[in-house]
This record gives C-alpha cells, sequence and structure tokens, in this order.
C-alpha cells in the first residue's frame, strides 16, 4: 500500500485483517507506530489492533503482486517515479486515487500501466497508526478501453476483485470506468470543498438548506462539463444520487478538510480545480466551482 493515510491504512488493514500480506508504505510517524503496535482499525463493526509490516521506503514494495497506489495526487508522479524501479515483472499497480488523470499521469511519469479504480469509504486518521472507519468502504475498479486484459503473468481484474471481497471490502468491476471516475469526481467536488471551508460533514452539508443548494449547484456544473467532454454517465439523477451519498455517509469529513486541519496540500486542484480547467476550455459555466477552488487555495496559502 502506498501512500498509506486514510484510506490506504483502511484498505491495507481490512486486507491484512483478511490474512493478505499487507506492507504499509508512508510516514514515519505511521512506520513507528504500526511497528510498534500494529495499525488500530476503529471500524463500524469492529475494533482491534491489525498486525502488519510498515515502512516508509517504496523500496518495499518490491515482490509485491499488487501495489494499491493510494497517494494525494499532488504527489503522482513523484511517488510513480519512486515505485517504478522497485516494480516486480507482472505486478499490477491499482489507483485508489481522487481525480480522473491519475493512471494517465503515471504512464506520462514512468509508462506504468495503472488500473484506475473509485473509492468510497468515509476514513480519518485520529492518531499516527490509528484510523476511524465511519462510513462505506467499497470499491469500483476498471480496465480503460485500450487496457481491457491483462499483461502476460499478470493478476486480472475478477482475481483482485474477489481479494477484496474476502476481505469484506465489496468490489465491483465496472464496464465504465471513465463513467464511474467521473460520477466520483461530481461527487468530491459537491462536497470536499465545501467540508473544507465550512469544517462540516456531509451530513450537515446536505441537510442544511443554503448548503444544500450549492450542492446541487456544482453537480449540476460538474455533469455539464462532463457531457460536454464526451463522458456518458448513467442516466440517474445525479444530483439525487449526491444527497443519498451524504444520508449514506453522514459523519464524513472530507479528506480536504483533513489535509487543510493538518496544514497539508490538498487534492483541490485535481477535484473542482480539475473542472474549473476543464469547464474553460469547453466554455462551460463553473462559476461554483470556481469560487470554491478559490476558496480552498485561500486556506492552503494561510491556514489558521
Amino acid at each position: 500500500m502506498l501512500g498509506a493515510g486514510a484510506v490506504g491504512c483502511y484498505f491495507g488493514g481490512m486486507l491484512a485483517r483478511a490474512g493478505a500480506p499487507v506492507t504499509l508504505i508512508g510516514r514515519a510517524t505511521l512506520v513507528e507506530a504500526v511497528r510498534a503496535h500494529g495499525l488500530f482499525l476503529e471500524s463500524l463493526k469492529f475494533q482491534e489492533y491489525v498486525p502488519l509490516a510498515a515502512s516508509n521506503d517504496a523500496a518495499a514494495a518490491t515482490g509485491a503482486q499488487l501495489i494499491l497506489f493510494s497517494v494525494k495526487t499532488p504527489s503522482t508522479e513523484e511517488a510513480a517515479r519512486a515505485l517504478a524501479p522497485q516494480l516486480t515483472p507482472g505486478a499490477l499497480v491499482l489507483s485508489l486515487q481522487n481525480g480522473v488523470d491519475n493512471v494517465d499521469r503515471i504512464r506520462a511519469a514512468t509508462g506504468i500501466d495503472a488500473i484506475p479504480s473509485v473509492v468510497y469509504v468515509a476514513a480519518e486518521v485520529i492518531a499516527p497508526g490509528r484510523i476511524k472507519h465511519t462510513g462505506r468502504g467499497d470499491l469500483i475498479i476498471g480496465a480503460p478501453a485500450e487496457r481491457s486484459t491483462p499483461d502476460h503473468g499478470q493478476l486480472d481484474l475478477e482475481t483482485v476483485g474477489q481479494v477484496f471481497q474476502r476481505a469484506g471490502i465489496p468490489c465491483k468491476i465496472s464496464a465504465d470506468i471513465e463513467a464511474d471516475l467521473w460520477t466520483k469526481l461530481i461527487m468530491n467536488c459537491a462536497y470536499n470543498a465545501i467540508s473544507a471551508v465550512s469544517r462540516a460533514r456531509y451530513g450537515s452539508i446536505a441537510s442544511f438548506p443554503w448548503t444544500r443548494v450549492v450542492v446541487k449547484q456544482v453537480i449540476e456544473e460538474t455533469v455539464a462539463v462532463a457531457t460536454k467532454a464526451g463522458v456518458r454517465l448513467a442516466e440517474i439523477d445525479l444530483v439525487e444520487a449526491g444527497y443519498k451519498l451524504a444520508e449514506a455517509m453522514p459523519q464524513a469529513l472530507s479528506s480536504t478538510a483533513q489535509d487543510i486541519a493538518r496544514g497539508r496540500p490538498t487534492e483541490i486542484d485535481s477535484l473542482n480545480g480539475y473542472v474549473v480547467r476543464r469547464g474553460s476550455e469547453l466554455g462551460v459555466d463553473i462559476s461554483v466551482n470556481r469560487t470554491l477552488h478559490a476558496l480552498v487555495k485561500l486556506l492552503e496559502e494561510s491556514p489558521s
């Protein structure tokens, strides 16, 4: 697990708890805590220490068959370049990242053909080596159309999906991963920035009348950009789906809010910022996304 933050630790911990040999690769504080006590998972269904390996060196990925790539989007290229020399022939790299263009960036930086995925989980780091899980915890994985079959000797997606399922992680194999990535981007744009600016959790954002309207506006703008870009989204009411997401994860605090609270760079340029760039190129009104992007960038520059 390369990039063992809240998301990486949750999925890595669940896999290790099911018996998979897992190594978390992350910050020194995490490594020290995990080596001393294991990873503590405070889940919706259990609370326990999970023993697994930990390292702050990408070389720890040597020999792994499956690399879960979960670094923050600003670090994508740097982390990919650190990983590339360690990859065992036939190893599969699965991107568990926000945004829609990470696998393209990984490929451009290193030639690694990563597999995109969509992550729906509410998890927070409450202390080094301690993760609190408050909602969902499922994955959607799928290869782009030009990469529909695995390389020789590589794990196939069905096998990977079964590994997750055995660990209690619901996993769907997607026939249209681009649409799924954009659907997740729409949800990220709707909640991440508002959560960061207001310090509110998803349930409060969706139930408060004024921010509920903003969620609707962001979703409508982002859907318009996706449609203009030629993405064939599912024929569902995505505004209503956005509200239902908050109902399913009411205690979720966005990763952007968590980054701001810790004084760290956020992924906002890959979320609302990405929509602003694409919308500007395509001639789509992205006023609300632009405002939210600007406010989070201001918080990044002047953390409290």
